[in-house]
């Protein structure tokens, strides 16, 4: 309503300089003309739907374009620096932009790599190379106990609540999903009437907060689980044992944020702040876990259940490990979180130095399951900076069977960046509960960019496994993979790091560089 007010006062103005002009001096006309150009400029940007920016500030976000038209020296200066020094992520961004447009992506003049830096990696290709089938791979998640498996896509949403997006980014994650044929986790914020409405398949995330089945004291409720668990849109459920943004702590939801469509979709009263426990409270030991997977995999109806995890200490997971093992109940699929991925705020201190970075993360869940003989029956998922075809087939060569995004799928619904996601005061109406700027949201348009934007991606991973003269995601392997070491020194991931045998955990000896965590790692406790 503001901006519709400027507008029409700036279209007042134009008027009255035309009547000025025509009663007191024809100079006034100078004036007129190009008020009244504003005015049906701002006019224009209220009305269009296909620039977020514009809808939010009309006639003033031109000067974002006119700063990408004269990009790099100017925008460099002004648009790829904020203000606490931090770097934008201009490739990634940009390339989400074009591939969620459907425009051209090719560039000129090579890589912009420097190739010879320590720790470049790059993926082989083949003399044999061939083109990529027209299909849309899939992963099916569900093990043994799994009744009702689900096939998931190699790209999917990931975890992003509403109350941290807004609706119009919720409805066009989900619409986008179901347009695409993937998967949209709801994050732990529960689930809202917009990751209903569209028809999207969702992964239900269960954080230490119980958001959506909770009872009145913020325990976990069975009754209102098995509830929502039941939705036919609900095709998975993933219990949130940390995340990358900020492993180790509770998320934080102040009462001004918890208006009443986010009190009934999270279950707390409205305008009352509300604090999500570091740990989860329904279980305390890796034996009480497994069997809280067992539970809800039976109030679900026999749907996969798994659970997120940003790595913390080898230990811990060798200890969840034993506890499968103890009482034969496996999860259906595990989701890494790297630490350098999340979209969550979180403080500085946490973003930087708390949690394993996604690449130890993936190989050490994926070596750990192999050990112990357990990885045929759960699929591994791989989220933290999951944004081009490249990171698809790279996060498989380490060990994952799948992959979400986060930052690339905020990209692809208008995210700019502007790093005002806390303040509520989000630009483009992706991050912000302030029904005035997410309206600058335009959801049909975002949510064909979000399945453009996928469906593009997985075309571009399949092609260069293809390119790899390879016939499938499942014939990748860490020997396909390549890092610089050092100087001109580059060898493969299957030469850098140790790839256990399947169950060689559990034979006599156990190999000398696990040993000691293995005897340390207990079911009975995380350690």
């Amino acid at each position: 309503m503001v901006r519709a007010s400027i507008v029409a006062a700036v279209g007042a103005s134009a008027v009255v300089l035309a009547l000025l002009g025509l009663t007191v001096n024809a100079g006034w006309w100078l004036l007129a003309v190009p008020v009244a150009l504003l005015a049906a400029l701002g006019t224009w940007d209220l009305l269009q739907t296909r620039h977020a920016i514009l809808r939010a500030y009309p006639i003033l976000g031109h000067v974002r374009f006119l700063m990408e038209f004269i990009r790099p020296e100017i925008q460099q200066y002004f648009i790829e620096s904020s203000t606490d020094g931090r770097p934008f992520d201009r490739e990634i961004r940009d390339m989400v932009y074009e591939r969620a447009k459907g425009t051209k992506s090719d560039e000129p003049f090579g890589t912009e790599r420097d190739v010879n830096a320590l720790g470049y990696e790059f993926l082989r290709h083949s003399l044999r190379a061939k083109f990529a089938p027209d299909i849309a791979p899939t992963v099916r998640l569900g093990g043994p106990d799994c009744t009702q498996p689900y096939d998931i896509a190699l790209l999917n949403v990931s975890a992003m609540s509403f109350g941290a997006l807004s609706a119009n980014a919720i409805l066009a994650l989900n619409g986008g999903a179901a347009g695409g044929g993937f998967a949209h986790d709801t994050g732990e914020g529960g689930i809202s009437p917009y990751h209903l409405s569209p028809g999207g398949d969702l992964i239900w995330e269960i954080g230490s907060g119980y958001f959506g089945c909770r009872d009145a004291a913020g325990e976990f409720d069975p009754a209102s689980f098995a509830e929502k668990a039941a939705l036919d849109a609900v095709k998975a459920v993933s219990i949130k044992l940390s995340q990358g943004a900020k492993p180790g702590l509770g998320g934080v939801l102040p009462g001004p944020k918890v208006s009443a469509e986010i009190a009934a979709t999270r279950g707390v009263p409205e305008g009352r702040t509300v604090v999500s426990p570091p740990a989860h409270g329904a279980f305390t030991t890796p034996l009480e876990l497994v069997e809280f997977i067992a539970t809800l995999r039976r109030l679900s109806g026999g749907k996969p259940v798994g659970f997120k995890l940003c790595v913390g200490a080898r230990t811990e997971f060798l200890s969840i490990c034993k506890a499968m093992l103890a009482t034969g109940i496996t999860p259906d699929f595990i989701i890494v979180d790297g630490s350098e991925g999340g979209t969550g705020a979180a403080p500085q201190e946490f973003e930087d130095h708390v949690g394993m970075p996604l690449t130890e993360g993936l190989m050490l869940v994926h070596n750990a399951l192999v050990g112990v003989g357990l990885r045929d029956r759960i699929r591994v998922g791989a989220s933290g900076k999951v944004a081009s075809g490249v990171d698809i087939v790279s996060r498989i060569c380490q060990g994952a069977d799948f992959t979400l995004s986060a930052r690339a799928m905020m990209f692809a619904v208008g995210c700019i960046q502007a790093l005002k996601c806390n303040t509520n005061h989000c630009p483009t109406g992706v991050a912000t509960q302030d029904k005035a700027r997410a309206r600058a949201l335009h959801v049909p348009d975002k949510t064909l960019r979000v399945t453009n934007f996928q469906r593009a991606t997985v075309a571009s991973a399949a092609q260069i496994v293809a390119s790899m003269g390879l016939d499938s995601f499942d014939e990748l392997d860490p020997s396909m993979l390549n890092r610089r070491i050092e100087g001109q020194r580059s060898v493969t991931y299957a030469e850098l790091y140790e790839w256990l045998l399947p169950g060689e955990l559990l034979e006599d000896p156990v190999p000398v560089s696990w040993r000691t965590d293995w005897i340390e790692a207990s079911a009975e406790e995380f350690r």
